[in-house]
């Protein structure tokens, strides 16, 4: 029998969770002409919304993740690569030959996959430029290309200026809806919502939500009912006080307290065994992660492991919410409706290993 719970890449199919009305809403703004910008922790999900409600709208797409982007003349070459995956050589091949630096194109003859690069140029702008210029020309009023760009933020790092230069060649574009997806709050909303960003206002800001509870609690239930039978409405809430419903570790959880009782039926208490697996199998892992700290993390996330107040005698304030920022910056803390670190395995852990 199959796992019915998955995590780690996009879900899809019977594995996607809820998301009904985010899913309506990112389908209805990418059918006007206006832009979108997603906003949530990392793995609460945002791909997987993005991808279901492009599939449902039936529009052409291209997805690119800018943290495996290395610089600008790479970003140009990764956008054409994806193109070419949509669109034949001969649609696109007029365009390409407009371009003021011809693209090295090489195919793989088992897989039948493209790789493109371009020769090194003192001005990888006008990679970039040449390659926008094609995606608006491939696409039509009727027939909108929707771009795709993930972990947006890293645009800021990539190359200096670039942010100012590709918002000025998106501003000219009549016939793509961009979705700009990204998962450090700060800087996204420094980005969208500053005056002095480029992108101020570039497109419609939403920030996705934690699965409501009931929603999640039914689709949990639902796939441990054979396994578990009487105690299944019990150890669904243990999940979801455990994970605060933060869909990657909820769908974590419940699929290794799934294979516990396939595989260990006799456990005594199978939720607490499930963490206690978990956690081992990432100990290692947690521990690099410890001794990079330096004093005043180690001390926030202590506080907040073991939920205590962040500020006391030890740190001024500002000194707390530096530290505050960083960790959320670097992923390991999240702001819902408090400040609470991001893996509630990692969390388990400090408690138990660090006094």
């Amino acid at each position: 029998m199959k796992n019915p719970f998955k995590f780690g890449t996009i879900v899809e199919d019977e594995f996607f969770t809820d998301r009904v009305e985010e899913v309506a809403y990112i389908k209805q703004f990418i059918e006007s002409e206006n832009h979108l910008v997603l906003i949530s922790p990392r793995r609460f999900g945002k791909s997987s919304v993005v991808k279901k409600a492009l599939r449902e709208s039936l529009r052409q797409s291209i997805t690119l993740n800018l943290q495996n982007v290395t610089s600008e003349a790479d970003l140009a070459a990764k956008l054409l690569r994806e193109i070419y995956k949509i669109h034949p050589f001969e649609r696109v091949r007029q365009f390409v030959m407009r371009f003021r630096v011809i693209p090295t194109l090489t195919t793989n003859p088992i897989t039948g996959a493209i790789d493109l690069s371009f020769q090194p140029t003192e001005n990888p702008n006008v990679l970039l430029e040449d390659v926008m210029e094609l995606m608006d020309g491939i696409s039509s009023p009727d027939n909108r290309l929707v771009v795709v760009l993930d972990e947006f933020q890293e645009i800021i790092s990539l190359s200096s200026n670039l942010d100012k230069q590709l918002r000025a060649m998106m501003q000219s574009q009549k016939n793509i809806n961009y979705i700009l997806l990204g998962s450090q709050e700060t800087m996204m909303t420094d980005i969208f919502e500053k005056k002095k960003s480029p992108f101020y206002h570039f497109g419609q800001l939403m920030r996705l939500k934690p699965i409501p509870r009931t929603d999640f609690k039914n689709y949990i239930s639902t796939r441990l009912q054979n396994c578990i039978k009487n105690e299944v409405d019990t150890i669904t809430n243990q999940i979801l006080d455990f994970t605060h419903c933060h869909p990657y570790y909820t769908q974590q959880l419940a699929a290794q307290i799934w294979q516990i009782c396939m595989l260990q039926p006799a456990s005594d208490d199978i939720f607490f065994t499930a963490i206690q697996q978990i956690v081992e199998i990432h100990d290692l892992d947690y521990e690099r992660l410890w001794v990079n700290f330096n004093k005043t993390d180690k001390s926030i996330l202590i506080k907040l492991a073991k939920n205590l107040p962040i500020q006391g005698y030890e740190h001024k304030t500002s000194t707390t919410y530096s530290a505050l920022k960083r960790l959320q910056k670097a992923g390991f803390v999240i702001y819902t409706t408090k400040f609470e670190i991001e893996d509630p395995f990692f969390c388990n852990w400090i408690c138990k290993e660090i006094d």
